[in-house]
């Protein structure tokens, strides 16, 4: 496994491999490493030549500066991890490296209403600086695939916008969610957890798991607030949302007409902790 810090570096080194035919999987990530990271590593080796992993905290992603602060940084064990994967090359910038012209002057990007709702709504900023560090990683690493999971539902929508105004030749593979065996959605925030509150925060995968067994056609209201009401009762301090939405497009749905296919999504605190989750709760 090699390590670089240098964009001419990295990029030289991944010319060089592309020349002689190799293709590029690239799992950017924020480190704090868990099982569900080493699974999108896994797959790009199954599918790509080379696995590239990046490593990188950014700062324009955390509307709340506290929360930035708090972020696990383990650098050690994520790359004992990432060796043991067999990853082939980390990525580990600077923030003057992924930004050389400061935080501040990054491009914007037309997310549409994308921009606006759910995770959004609730961390305004949150995907513009998303979307300014994938960017501007896809400019250095220049991957023939991009893997990314599942659990940052749309997250994986919102990139899925970026690469196509780029108007980049990417293939993007969505990983699914690893659960702990409580169900729990494997996360690095989970670090930050108590084990009362960890115990507890198994409240959102029974909230989904109620949603996918009880939907039927027709209003869905009921069964939303049920949810909100189940993870309540668990312990959770405040519910940003608990919604079903068309799996294509992230719309609300308040009736469900039987045969779109439809996602619920759910981000709610427990313990100081902000958790997000999602799953698929009917197909087409």
């Amino acid at each position: 496994m090699i390590l670089f810090k240098t964009t001419p570096d990295i990029h030289n080194h991944l010319e060089k491999l592309r020349t002689g035919g190799s293709s590029i999987g690239f799992v950017p990530t924020m480190g704090a490493l868990h099982a569900g990271h080493l699974s999108l590593v896994d797959q790009s080796k199954k599918n790509t030549n080379i696995t590239v992993c990046s490593i990188f905290v950014n700062p324009t992603q955390f509307n709340d500066p506290q929360d930035f602060a708090r972020y696990p940084v383990t650098l050690d064990q994520d790359l004992l991890l990432l060796e043991k994967a067999g990853c082939d090359i980390v990525f580990l910038p600077s923030v003057g490296e992924v930004y050389p012209n400061g935080t501040a002057t990054g491009e914007k990007f037309d997310l549409g209403y994308l921009e606006s709702i759910l995770e959004g709504k609730y961390r305004p900023g949150h995907f513009q600086g998303v979307c300014q560090v994938v960017h501007r990683l896809l400019e250095i690493v220049r991957p023939d695939t991009l893997f990314l999971g599942r659990k940052d539902y749309q997250q994986c929508m919102v990139i899925k916008k970026l690469v196509a105004l780029s108007g980049w030749n990417i293939a993007l593979q969505f990983v699914p969610t690893l659960r702990e065996p409580s169900g729990l959605a494997m996360s690095s925030r989970n670090m930050r957890l108590s084990g009362e509150d960890k115990e507890a925060a198994t409240a959102i995968y029974r909230s989904l798991l109620y949603i996918k067994q009880n939907l039927r056609p027709g209003v869905v209201i009921p069964l939303v607030e049920t949810a909100r009401q189940q993870l309540i009762n668990a312990g959770f301090s405040a519910i940003d949302y608990v919604t079903i939405a068309d799996a294509e497009t992230l719309e609300e749905i308040v009736t469900w007409n039987g045969k779109t296919k439809t996602v619920a999504l759910v981000a709610a605190f427990i313990g100081g902790v902000r958790l997000i989750d999602n799953m698929i709760v009917s197909s087409e």
